[in-house]
């Protein structure tokens, strides 16, 4: 039994709850756990400490009338939680049985109302809520800790260091772990961050490419209770600083390679903040980098990693979060459209994902899993998590070539790997004409950072299997289906939100909803008002959706080229190019033309051994090919060789061409 009291309660001016309600100075609690708390009337100015609260007005004949109310002490209105269904709820004040045995007790928020009901212990003053009407459920037994607990791939971790502890769990180099070594650096990894005092609200950076302490960061983090943030090792110190400083960064643990960036990011990050507070720092060596790098990079404040480990505890009791929404990782989005935006995951989403991605493409128990794709880009596809649930074992990769791939692949016997299109591309260059052969099976996939990665896969169908290459090809390069964990997936027109035929022709957004959706943009509310307008989050992808279901993406809406007040896909031109016998590589985007408006404006890179010093007649080659394959409107009026910019998960930086292509100027003299 727990009891509250206010001797000093104060009885503010009557209201016309007031008249509803008596005030009740002896708060009576028959429950050791605080309970979730909704209340009604005069009691609602009782602030009880530990309990966490949502309050709002009630009138048993004006329930559509609801809304959020400022409370004095302040407490009341940094309260934020709500009632849980099947939790206990505690009634502060003198409340009629009759009266609200089945009222409603909880709106969570503006545009949606969920009505739950409550069943009231008048002796007791608490009741549990539940939901009414149709959706109410066979019987009211509620939710406890030997039923439910939050979901969270933290877990899969304790599971394989229990199952195979001597199994390999990580290969680098000359390095090798078992699971059972994993799990316990990953404790200690924890342990060393709650020394330091890092946890809970909480971010901890990581700079590095894709080696063990990498793999080791996407538990030990977490399991201090603070979230990880996956640094990008490609960009420059004045956007890594950006990031810091964004996501308050308590830590940075950065590989030895890239200190002096992030010294010099940090350097900046204190330079823009008066608020700044420098974040624990902590160098990781490597055996393939220079020793005397390590002992420069100690001698500038910095704590080597393997120490910092050794400060930890093996046995770290780590706990799992309490709620499956709380905060995992933060990642930020490429900037290939627009300035970097914080992604925040949570424990829910990461659990349910790196599972689905495990069944959609078929990876077995004990799977060996080459790490060509950056483990920065979206917690690589989630596959870390992955890998500790199936016991797998991690192939690491320092440098990303051709040659290292392929001899990985062979040494290993490696069953799955991931990639952007830059490994993919330097793979088809020794492989091209032998994939079928070699047993590589290409299956095409589509996500995003706001979706844990990819959260459509192209699932390949028995009868497909006889068709003819081209269109087996075809239909294989479609974004496909809804992953597992995906609930939502559909093409619509984003003014009517209506779906959009499903002809292969209607062009809508791609809008998703469900787990496999981000928390949200950190500290960007104007963007996540307009990504999670109508219940949907909106991709900015346009796509059209076939007879079979399957959809096709053709443009980012801000890619869309208008020509002569003609909408023009530059996916669908850029497509065309890349069947270009002497194209590798293919990029098209708007360029300002005075009588169009806009024209396509090709960049393109040629396949090795293609001779391009004679560039005009490559050029007409190129447009004659085009004319041929496609509307006269849609050629390319410009060509431009050369690399194409790309981000560390091999996307084409187009807004780097788009400048380029301003610099250009507009085209004066095109025709159609």
């Amino acid at each position: 039994m727990r009891e509250h009291q206010n001797a000093e309660a104060k009885k503010e001016q009557p209201s016309e709850d007031d008249e509803l309600f008596d005030y009740d100075d002896d708060i009576d609690f028959p429950y050791e756990d605080p309970p979730l708390v909704c209340c009604f009337g005069a009691a609602q100015r009782e602030f009880i400490p530990g309990v966490r609260v949502q309050m709002y007005p009630m009138h048993p004949d004006k329930y559509s009338e609801w809304k959020m109310l400022q409370w004095k002490p302040p407490e009341f209105a940094r309260a934020v939680a709500h009632v849980r269904l099947g939790g206990r709820v505690a009634f502060l004040g003198k409340v009629g049985r009759d009266e609200f045995e089945e009222d409603l007790v909880l709106t969570m928020n503006k545009e949606r109302v969920q009505t739950r009901g409550v069943k009231f212990d008048e002796g007791r003053r608490t009741g549990k809520v539940q939901e009414m009407g149709e959706d109410r459920d066979i019987d009211d037994l509620p939710k406890n800790d030997a039923n439910h607990t939050a979901l969270t791939p933290l877990w899969f971790l304790e599971r394989a260091a229990l199952v195979h502890p001597t199994r390999t769990s990580i290969v680098h180099g000359s390095r090798h772990y078992t699971w059972l070594q994993t799990y316990q650096r990953c404790r200690r990894f924890a342990s060393a961050l709650s020394n330091h005092s890092i946890g809970l609200a909480n971010t901890v950076a990581v700079i590095a490419p894709n080696i063990p302490a990498f793999y080791e960061a996407h538990f030990g983090i977490p399991m201090a209770g603070a979230v990880l943030n996956a640094v990008n090792i490609r960009l420059n110190a004045p956007a890594i600083a950006f990031l810091l400083a964004h996501s308050s960064a308590a830590a940075v643990i950065v590989d030895q390679e890239f200190f002096s960036v992030a010294e010099e990011s940090l350097k900046i990050w204190s330079e823009n903040s008066k608020s700044f507070k420098a974040p624990f720092l902590v160098v990781i060596g490597d055996e393939n980098c220079h020793p005397k790098v390590l002992k420069h990079c100690v001698s500038r404040g910095a704590v080597e990693y393997e120490t910092f480990l050794e400060g930890g505890d093996p046995e770290f009791k780590w706990k799992p979060p309490r709620d499956e929404w709380q905060s995992i990782a933060v990642g930020y989005t490429s900037g290939t459209t627009a300035s970097p935006k914080g992604v925040v995951l949570h424990h829910r989403g990461a659990y349910l994902m790196s599972l689905s991605a495990a069944l959609n493409w078929g990876m077995a128990e004990g799977a060996v899993y080459l790490w060509t794709l950056p483990m920065f880009h979206c917690n690589g596809w989630c596959y870390p998590w992955t890998l500790a649930a199936f016991c797998g074992t991690n192939i690491c990769m320092r440098q990303v070539t051709a040659k290292a791939i392929y001899a990985a692949i062979a040494k290993y016997k490696v069953t799955n790997f991931c990639a952007a299109p830059v490994p993919v591309l330097l793979l088809l260059r020794l492989l091209i004409a032998e994939m079928s052969e070699k047993g590589f099976r290409v299956t095409h996939t589509y996500g995003l950072s706001e979706t844990y990665g990819p959260s459509t896969i192209c699932a390949r169908k028995p009868e497909w299997e006889s068709l003819p290459i081209k269109e087996l090809a075809r239909l294989s390069a479609r974004q496909g289906v809804r992953y597992i964990a995906l609930e939502g997936l559909e093409v619509m027109n984003p003014k009517t939100m209506q779906p959009v035929p499903a002809d292969g022709a209607s062009v809508g957004e791609i809008m998703m909803r469900g787990n496999a959706v981000m928390k949200g943009y950190l500290k960007n509310p104007k963007a996540n008002k307009e990504a999670f307008a109508n219940g949907w989050f909106h991709s900015g992808d346009l796509a059209v959706k076939h007879k079979d279901g399957y959809i096709e993406i053709k443009d980012r809406s801000k890619d869309i080229i208008i020509s002569g007040g003609e909408n023009i896909s530059s996916v669908e031109i850029e497509n065309v190019l890349f069947s270009h016998p002497a194209i590798l590589e293919a990029s098209v985007v708007a360029r300002a033309d005075e009588k169009w408006g806009e024209s396509p404006c090709a960049f393109v890179t040629l396949k090795e051994g293609v001779d391009g010093s004679n560039e005009q007649r490559l050029v007409e080659d190129i447009v004659k090919f085009c004319r041929s394959h496609m509307p006269a409107y849609w050629v390319p009026k410009s060509v431009v060789f050369g690399p194409l910019p790309k981000t560390a998960t091999g996307k084409t930086q187009k807004p780097l061409l788009r400048a380029k292509a301003k610099e250009m100027g507009p085209l004066r003299k095109s025709k159609l």
